[in-house]
């Protein structure tokens, strides 16, 4: 029997929810049941590729950073950090590209009712009617890792990707890492993690908890990204300002002149984009 890891739960091969049934539509009545065909699924799932504003900070690179990158999201606590990500994974996910989600502050469980509230509200804001089918679409690619903190390091990290891939229970074509603390004694894991995802040929994202007293470093950057910033190649912020949150790309990535900003609806936790008459 194949090795499992009980703090790395495969939620994501037959998992179900119920976090998403108050975006489902009611009921058909028995006897008037109807299957969604395979091919217009697959043209759902690429619609709601196209409609993502996330794909404007791709440019030619639609997951935004190449294998053996970073990228960052930035925020303040309670912002929206984890659910951007998420969306970030979904982006990538509908695409039929596998994303390990390691959580190091949340459990299974949270991690997994995140996913089916971020999905569930993008099939509402874009009128899907079949989000089961969906939801069963992508969700064999993810997978969802936990560490305690104190117990998370690059070699470790490692040993469970040898674990998962050398039996062929999960093949990651990215890395989202949630929780992973930007302090003073960061860099040398950092630095592991870099040597890891160059080796393995993995893009990682990671979220940035930031302050309000903070002021940024002499280079502009958040002082929890300036002392690590060579290791990053993309870094993207949501900046509150009155009442709008919008989503700034700090490194790497700048948006069309052309294009509206990118905003993010603390309402519904969604990407959207802004007019000039600031109208969405």
């Amino acid at each position: 029997m194949p090795y499992m890891d009980p703090e790395a739960v495969p939620h994501g091969r037959g998992a179900r929810g119920r976090a998403w049934s108050q975006y489902l539509p009611k009921a058909i009545p028995a006897g008037r049941v109807i299957r969604l065909k395979e091919r217009s699924l697959v043209m759902l799932t690429n619609d709601l590729i196209l409609r993502n504003p996330l794909r404007l900070l791709g440019h030619e690179n639609e997951d935004i950073i190449a294998p053996g990158q970073f990228g960052a999201v930035l925020a303040r606590a309670g912002v929206g950090k984890t659910a951007l990500i998420v969306q970030i994974a979904l982006n990538s996910m509908l695409r039929g590209r596998n994303v390990l989600h390691i959580s190091l502050n949340e459990p299974v469980g949270k991690v997994d009712i995140r996913y089916q509230e971020v999905l569930g509200r993008l099939a509402q804001q874009y009128q899907v009617s079949h989000m089961q089918q969906l939801w069963e679409t992508v969700l064999p690619h993810r997978f969802i890792m936990t560490f305690q903190v104190e117990g998370f390091s690059a070699p470790k990290l490692e040993e469970r990707l040898t674990d998962l891939m050398s039996q062929d229970i999960f093949h990651p074509h990215m890395i989202i890492i949630d929780g992973q603390p930007f302090d003073v004694d960061a860099q040398k894991t950092l630095d592991e993690l870099k040597a890891l995802a160059q080796k393995l040929s993995l893009p990682i994202w990671f979220t940035i908890t930031t302050h309000r007293h903070e002021a940024p470093s002499a280079d502009g950057l958040p002082i929890q990204l300036s002392p690590v910033k060579a290791l990053f190649d993309v870094a993207i912020a949501l900046q509150p300002r009155a009442e709008t949150i919008y989503i700034e790309a700090i490194k790497g990535c700048t948006l069309p002149e052309t294009q509206p900003p990118l905003v993010f609806d603390p309402a519904t936790m969604l990407i959207q984009t802004k007019n000039i008459q600031g109208e969405r």
